[in-house]
């Protein structure tokens, strides 16, 4: 546990308050103890008493005391000046602290994989923070497997990943469930096919698959190697990579064709020709993730929205 110094006042000055000196400040405004007492709604003895005490905790003189009224001193008025700005300052911490509380200010660390960047989640972010001007976010795109592990170590607050979730704690919400479509080589015969129509995987055998490894998205690799099983191929693995921009760049440079969610269209990678492919459709979802035992309001506020992003 971190150790924190707390601050000491001298004993002379521990009795002091946060009234007494409010008292004051509005003693000072007026110019004048009858004036002051009747703006704070209090007879005048009570509030004279609180001022001299104040001066008596200080050892200054804060008051000339006139006939027609009350001047400050030097020391005053320099009490005064800090006041002023201190009181503001007090009731903005305060009411910092109140929203904080209702969830309305905070700042949230949010993790995303490729295929939420391409579709919801540019219009859902800027929805929330129109929504909820407070919360700060801090974006980091992260594979599925990066994002699980970072949320149970509490690197970040919520993710858009991919299931299966491997730690206990966590909870999910589906977002988005997409189909998967093949990503080929503009220049394959394959991509030359008549656009809206299935297209047969034995068409496009001879090409390389560009996957990535199995343990940053289970439920993806396999739904991609399943795609291959039922129409009774096994695809020839190439290059593997971790990131799906990387896959789609490798597929317009020819090396191979991909598996991708149908969201990596919007990446409008040149090169690249995207075909539905044929028989029973492959399918992917990505969702929000986020530890079950967080009791942050800010955090709360990003999970309803992706209940009802629109």
């Amino acid at each position: 546990m971190k150790r924190v110094s707390l601050p000491q006042l001298p004993p002379d000055l521990q009795g002091i308050d946060l009234r007494a000196l409010a008292y004051f400040r509005v003693v000072v405004a007026d110019g004048h103890f009858g004036r002051a007492a009747q703006r704070l709604s209090m007879s005048q003895p009570p509030l004279s008493v609180s001022v001299r005490g104040l001066e008596a905790r200080l050892g200054v003189t804060l008051l000339e005391r006139r006939r027609d009224g009350v001047a400050p001193t030097a020391a005053g008025e320099a009490l005064a000046r800090e006041l002023d700005a201190f009181f503001p300052r007090f009731t903005d911490m305060l009411g910092r602290v109140r929203a904080t509380a209702r969830g309305e200010v905070g700042a949230l660390r949010i993790g995303f994989v490729t295929p939420a960047e391409y579709s919801f989640l540019p219009a859902g972010v800027r929805e929330f923070r129109l929504r909820h001007p407070g919360i700060g976010l801090v974006l980091s795109e992260m594979t599925s497997d990066a994002q699980f592990d970072a949320l149970r170590d509490g690197e970040l607050d919520a993710g858009f990943a991919m299931p299966p979730v491997p730690h206990r704690g966590l909870a999910w919400r589906q977002v988005l469930r997409e189909p998967l479509l093949l990503a080929l080589p503009a220049a394959h015969p394959g991509a030359r096919a008549t656009p809206g129509r299935p297209l047969r995987l034995a068409s496009v055998a001879d090409l390389p698959l560009l996957l990535f490894p199995r343990e940053k998205a289970p439920a993806l690799h396999d739904e991609i190697l399943g795609l291959f099983a039922r129409a009774g191929l096994t695809p020839a693995i190439g290059q593997e990579a971790i990131q799906m921009q990387t896959i789609v760049s490798l597929v317009a440079a020819g090396l191979g064709m991909a598996v991708v969610p149908a969201s990596l269209r919007n990446l409008q990678r040149k090169g690249v020709v995207y075909r539905e492919p044929a028989g029973r459709p492959a399918r992917i979802e990505v969702g929000l993730s986020w530890r079950s035992d967080d009791a942050s309001p800010a955090l709360a506020r990003f999970v309803a929205h992706w209940a009802d992003p629109g």
